[in-house]
């Protein structure tokens, strides 16, 4: 293993002469890049930055490099993740891919099904959607209802998916469906890919109370789709669908943090908004919150942490997930109220005139995050989860 203060240097060294000067520091575009085969970019650079660092295999950095990966130790991805935060670089991709499907991918798929799909995750170039909730099952997703049914070297599938996230503008979709309705309803359901250009596959945006339509439903109806896109065993769908769930409820618990949207201080936005430049804040029960706030992040954070390192050291999640989904979201949560309140009668803007773009954007947030508690499997499943396998309580 090449000496780890020589590969950070070089790391450094890459970074400076590779990450453009538009992708460094807050992102005041307020541009995400997911990828896919219809993605179009705001900045140019955007896409320079993905290429650059897919190249490298850096987008997914601790992947192996037969599948594009970057190829790195537990120890070279810390130094990689903390020179791209010294150096004020944004993500290059957001992906669900990344997040969610391309760990199952690797400890479930054939190696037919990896080389496929996992370079192109790497790359950017097929963008994913989640495919688990349907309108009569939600918290019970084992009560879903989608079939898919064999028919020579296809399976034929109907049904429909709800809470879909950002299924309008996916390539691709990671489905659990039903293959054996006569079997306990853990035991008939299937994990399968579709080609969301299938003829039959059709979406809908569903509004929020933020404003957005980032959910959406997905109807499929007599879809056909090879069967070379299931992912594991016939009837052992379960298994795969409650290890991504783990890697789902790790990314939301990443919300508590600040690591999902556009970086902001709470610290900054308490003196803007109290007028007081320095000093201590004159509110001393919003600033007792405040450093709160500031403390329970950087517990979690280093949390967090920790347990990412045990885990690339083969240790797993497990329920640890379900821990961190329900604080993060507690955390989440709590940030916005903070954020509302520090902003006052500023934090109650829509649209229009005597509210800047962030002020909207915080209220907007702020409703948004309601919906982090249900998300990813509710709190309450959370702390049942939690109470059996953590705490070994009795049902």
């Amino acid at each position: 293993m090449p000496d780890l203060e020589t590969f950070r240097e070089e790391v450094r060294e890459w970074i400076e002469e590779n990450c453009p000067p538009s992708k460094r520091g807050p992102d005041r575009d307020r541009e995400e890049v997911w990828g896919g085969r219809n993605a179009v970019y705001k900045n140019p650079d955007s896409k320079l930055w993905l290429d650059r660092m897919a190249a490298r295999g850096w987008t997914a950095p601790t992947w192996p490099k037969e599948y594009a990966g970057g190829g790195l130790s537990a120890e070279e991805a810390k130094i990689l993740r903390q020179e791209l935060r010294r150096a004020g670089c944004r993500m290059p991709l957001v992906s669900f891919g990344l997040l969610m499907l391309g760990p199952v991918l690797l400890e479930f798929a054939s190696e037919g099904q990896k080389q496929e799909h996992l370079p192109k995750i790497v790359r950017g170039e097929i963008r994913w959607c989640q495919g688990y909730s349907e309108p009569g099952a939600g918290s019970d997703l084992a009560s879903l209802q989608m079939r898919a049914v064999l028919d020579g070297d296809e399976y034929v599938v109907s049904g429909q998916k709800i809470w879909t996230s950002y299924a309008d503008k996916s390539d691709w979709m990671f489905c659990l469906v039903r293959t054996d309705p006569d079997a306990p309803k853990r035991d008939g359901i299937s994990f399968l890919l579709i080609d969301m250009a299938s003829p039959g596959v059709s979406t809908t945006p569903i509004k929020l109370i933020s404003g957005s339509s980032p959910f959406c439903q997905a109807f499929v109806e007599n879809v056909r789709v090879p069967k070379k896109n299931l992912v594991g065993k016939v009837n052992g769908g379960w298994t795969i669908a409650k290890r991504l769930l783990q890697h789902e409820r790790l990314m939301i618990s990443d919300a508590g943090l600040g690591l999902t949207g556009p970086p902001r201080s709470l610290e900054g936005l308490a003196r803007k908004y109290l007028a007081c430049p320095e000093g201590p804040l004159p509110d001393p029960a919003l600033r007792d919150r405040l450093v709160q706030h500031m403390m329970d992040d950087e517990c979690f954070k280093l949390t967090l942490q920790r347990s990412a390192e045990a885990a690339k050291a083969g240790q797993g999640l497990g329920a640890a997930s379900s821990m961190f989904k329900l604080y993060g979201t507690e955390m989440n949560m709590r940030k916005y109220e903070l954020m509302v309140s520090l902003l006052g009668t500023q934090a109650l803007g829509w649209e229009g005139e005597g509210f800047t773009p962030d002020e909207i954007a915080i209220a907007r947030e702020w409703l948004r995050s309601k919906g982090n508690s249900l998300e990813g499997g509710t709190s309450e499943i959370q702390l049942n989860i939690i109470a059996k396998r953590v705490l070994g309580l009795p049902d």
